[in-house]
């Protein structure tokens, strides 16, 4: 299964570039890790069906003050298409949604 995020400066107006991502299982057992590229997406090769979580390093993106110093979304995955988790991010909130 092939996962995909993208992560959007919605602030700024621009793709967020160089975010610590890692993908874990529910249990917390790490999948997969990461940076985004320069146009802000990673992806993934996940080991198929089940429960996972994005965990997103905001820290290093918005500084060490910043209010939402992680995200971390949780999803179930029950097929083996490709899914796209994208994270629209600002200093004082986020948003996400199952992407195409």
């Amino acid at each position: 299964m092939n996962l995909s995020t993208h992560v959007l400066d919605t602030a700024r107006g621009i793709p967020a570039a160089g975010v610590p991502i890692r993908l874990e299982t529910t249990g917390g057992a790490a999948v997969g890790t990461g940076y985004t590229d320069a146009d802000g997406r990673l992806r993934f090769d996940a080991p198929g069906p089940g429960r996972y979580r994005l965990v997103f390093d905001t820290a290093a993106y918005n500084g060490p003050d910043a209010f939402f110093p992680e995200v971390a979304i949780s999803f179930t995955v029950i097929d083996d298409r490709h899914h796209h988790v994208p994270l629209l991010l600002s200093p004082f909130g986020y948003s996400t949604y199952r992407g195409s």
